[in-house]
């Protein structure tokens, strides 16, 4: 089995004047970082958990701290709070190798807190606390726009989308990286509890669908964006959810692997079994293998067999995350990742 590309190497990119440039194979995540309380017991519900323990999440910080386990380079973009759970996640990042040079800190607002829990009958229920949270008051003057120029690949989901000032915030920073040369990674991360209706979610999260060049979606969140239609019928995702830019469309099928989507060719790359413990954060970790070895190798999405790999490499990572709980702790090593490969079937 081939190891997936380093990230030692820079990233070749062309700029607009079609000239070649060498980039940092960094990646910067933009978005929410919060407090997750996760009950002590599992198979419970929120109202039925008799205690609860804290944890750092957040789908983009989740994905920063995953390429940074694996020995990438990463930063993140967001807004916490200026209080003890802000500074908390903050240090979180640097502890793990994350540049929190992107982070700001509001004094008027507190970082966002979300209960969640996975039922008994396996459904996870969420409940969050934000009011406005800090995530939601980030500003386009307190972008790092150094940062985002920097990056190889600007990755983001849909939450900074369902309100202002986090919205026009978040379209700036897409707007900066595009302009800059970087690969616009999007998972839109559906979290309806959110938004304020599911028509709302629906329209804003394809808003921007046609500005990504890698999308990865879930099954699930194929059938709510097109309707209930089928999501394992291959003509509703290209003739829907493939569009002109696009040019890599991955869909996360959990223990069953990916499926995947370019211009050139599609295909499937199988899953590994692994004893489930706790699902958190395994798409996160998905998102950071394939990221990682993105960054190294910006044209990875045109060769077939080396993209095969990369993701071989991504559901290698999603299966360990499922192997402990919470997302971060969870998040592998790249040994870890390359053990584990072998039993993987392509």
């Amino acid at each position: 089995m081939g190891n997936p590309p380093s990230t030692a190497k820079s990233s070749s990119m062309v700029d607009r004047d079609g000239k070649s440039k060498e980039k940092d194979p960094l990646v910067v995540c933009f978005g929410e970082m919060l407090i997750d309380f996760v009950p002590t017991v599992g198979g419970v519900s929120l109202a039925e958990a008799p205690a609860f323990k804290k944890a750092p999440g957040g789908a983009p910080a989740n994905v920063a701290v995953g390429i940074a386990r694996l020995g990438g380079s990463a930063a993140f973009v967001g807004k916490v709070g200026d209080d003890e759970f802000g500074h908390m996640l903050s240090d979180i990042l640097k502890q793990n190798n994350v540049d929190n040079s992107g982070v700001c800190f509001d004094s008027k607002a507190r970082t966002a807190l979300a209960f969640v829990t996975l039922r008994a009958d396996g459904e996870r229920e969420f409940m969050f606390f934000r009011n406005p949270s800090a995530d939601m008051l980030l500003r386009e003057s307190e972008l790092n726009k150094d940062l985002l120029k920097k990056a190889s690949v600007f990755h983001y989901g849909s939450v900074s989308l369902i309100e202002e000032p986090c919205r026009s915030t978040q379209l700036a920073a897409m707007k900066i990286a595009k302009k800059a040369g970087c690969i616009l990674s999007y998972d839109p991360n559906l979290r309806l509890a959110l938004w304020p209706s599911p028509q709302a979610a629906k329209k804003e999260i394809m808003s921007i669908w046609d500005q990504a060049d890698i999308i990865k979606i879930s099954e699930e969140e194929i059938s709510f964006l097109t309707d209930g239609a089928d999501p394992y019928d291959d003509n509703v995702v290209l003739k829907k959810l493939f569009y002109p830019n696009v040019k890599l469309l991955l869909v996360t099928e959990g223990s069953e692997g990916c499926r995947y989507y370019t211009k050139e060719f599609k295909g499937k790359v199988g899953g590994v079994k692994v004893d489930c413990i706790d699902t958190t954060g395994a798409g996160d970790a998905f998102v950071s293998g394939l990221l990682n070895s993105f960054s190294a190798d910006l044209n990875l999405y045109k060769d077939e067999k080396k993209l095969r790999e990369a993701l071989l490499f991504a559901n290698a990572c999603g299966a360990l995350t499922v192997t402990e709980r919470g997302a971060i702790p969870a998040l592998p090593t790249k040994e870890a990742v390359i053990q584990v490969l072998p039993k993987i079937e392509a």
